[in-house]
């Protein structure tokens, strides 16, 4: 037995900044576990839009079946043999169980947010919605992403009528604050998340497939050259027509350069593999709750997303990193979340060096002996004394990086670059969100609100900045070693 109901709601409602999920268009589409595979296609056939079908057992909810996993295991060879006139229980034994369910008064920013977190080989699934009388309906991912984009739009355009009459109502202009930052956390979460699947789509199979090939390469070549010495010491006096042959490809250089060749090789697919996992570490989408972590991995994975900016050859200049890591414990904490405030102090400090270096202050050259000298700049005393960037005349701009243990109870890191540095009088503005020193286009002026929201309301810690203007800033995270 099947049931169509087809679209409801299909007119975009009017959503509000607290809408749930009961306002959008959603399917009911149903059939029973007992009814043939055809009549699957014949349901998406006569709805081109329909995301998926809800799967019953005489009326009782068993699962769902999307569009695009039915006609891609159908795709498969005997597929549409096999399973077309058979129950549909039977095809539904082969299917994926993790199908995501939300209340139907769940907001729909926090559905949003919920959804971007689902593995990225389901990321685009359609999402079940259960009603508070049990039944069950279908909603469109892309439906989703669509009501969530105008809840952006939407406050957007509320922030900007607040922002005129914040006397009135400055309660409500927190609230919109604190939902722009999730939104453009959000945002910064799906990111990540397209970058990772497309890697691991696009480049990590392939990586794969020729690292394991090229273990039975270097073995296959290492025989083959065994065999031709073996020739050679059986045959030393070959015919003139080989001895032609082996000077023409010139054997005794290829025989010394293939084995070097092939493990040139595979140490370029050993490193691609590395920074796949760098940033599978940074992006930690999977992992949403706090950890056990190592601090350093996640420091090390921002650094490597960063490092075109560090080796920027569009200014000429290359940031020096110096790094002094204690030996820390496992740290327990929201390992995405403080990936985020890595990247955006890191991203903080190059900006301000780059400012630096546009200006000028690196740009002033000497002559020395004749030939030009090297362009230095005066590198300021660090605003913490024990921070190792050094004190003298360095051609080099600069970012610090160090840890420490206090009393086995607290992590410290201090992250200081010697650039631009922040006027005083802006310092006690740095943590309020949308503030930013920067110019228009370049900055939203919510990354260190974001990061202090992270490390004192998520890790029960403190974040603080020591700035002097001209010379040089440090930022000091603090947070416990163990949360609980």
């Amino acid at each position: 037995m099947m049931a169509t109901s087809g679209i409801k709601n299909a007119n975009q409602p009017n959503l509000r900044l607290e809408s749930t999920l009961q306002e959008l268009p959603f399917w009911q589409v149903y059939i029973e576990v007992e009814c043939p595979g055809n009549d699957l296609a014949t349901l998406f056939k006569q709805e081109p839009l329909l995301p998926g079908i809800i799967i019953n057992n005489h009326q009782e909810h068993v699962g769902m079946i999307s569009r695009r996993k039915f006609f891609e295991h159908m795709s498969y060879p005997y597929s549409l043999s096999l399973f077309s006139l058979r129950p549909i229980k039977i095809l539904y034994k082969f299917f994926e169980r993790d199908i995501l369910v939300l209340s139907e008064d769940m907001p729909i920013v926090k559905a949003t947010e919920v959804s971007l977190q689902r593995p990225h080989e389901i990321a685009y699934e359609p999402i079940l919605v259960k009603s508070i009388s049990g039944k069950y309906t279908l909603i469109d991912f892309h439906q989703l992403l669509l009501a969530y984009s105008q809840i952006h739009v939407l406050t957007l355009v509320q922030l900007q009528q607040v922002e005129e009459q914040s006397r009135v109502a400055k309660a409500g202009f927190r609230d919109l604050q604190e939902n722009y930052t999730r939104l453009i956390q959000n945002e910064k979460m799906a990111a990540l998340g397209q970058l990772v699947a497309g890697i691991a789509h696009e480049i990590n199979n392939p990586v794969n497939f020729i690292a394991g090939n090229l273990v039975h390469a270097i073995e296959y070549s290492q025989n083959l050259l065994s065999l031709i010495r073996l020739y050679q010491q059986c045959y030393p006096e070959p015919e003139a027509e080989i001895k032609t042959a082996i000077a023409q490809i010139e054997l005794d250089f290829l025989t010394t350069d293939l084995p070097n060749l092939l493990n040139s090789m595979k140490v370029g697919t050993s490193r691609i593999e590395e920074i796949i996992l760098s940033l599978r570490n940074f992006s930690r989408l999977d992992e949403s709750e706090k950890k056990l972590v190592d601090i350093h991995e996640g420091i090390e994975s921002t650094l490597l997303i960063l490092q075109s900016r560090l080796k920027n050859h569009q200014i000429g200049k290359n940031i020096n990193l110096i790094k002094e890591y204690a030996n820390l414990p496992l740290i327990e904490c929201y390992p995405g979340l403080l990936n985020q405030v890595f990247m955006n102090i890191l991203a903080n400090a190059i900006d301000a060096i780059e400012e630096e270096i546009c200006s000028g202050e690196w740009g002033v050259g000497t002559q020395e002996s004749g030939e030009c000298g090297e362009i230095r700049k005066k590198l300021p005393t660090p605003p913490h004394a024990q921070c190792p960037m050094p004190h003298t005349l360095s051609p080099m701009p600069q970012i610090c990086i160090r840890t420490e243990l206090i009393d086995d109870r607290e992590v410290i890191i201090r992250i200081a670059d010697n650039g631009s540095g922040i006027p005083e009088s802006l310092q006690k503005r740095l943590f309020d969100p949308f503030f930013t020193t920067k110019p228009v286009g370049k900055g939203t002026g919510l990354g260190l609100s974001i990061s202090h929201q992270i490390i004192v309301e998520k890790h029960r810690g403190q974040l603080q900045c020591i700035s002097i203007f001209g010379q040089g800033t440090e930022f000091i995270i603090k947070i416990p070693v163990q949360l609980s």
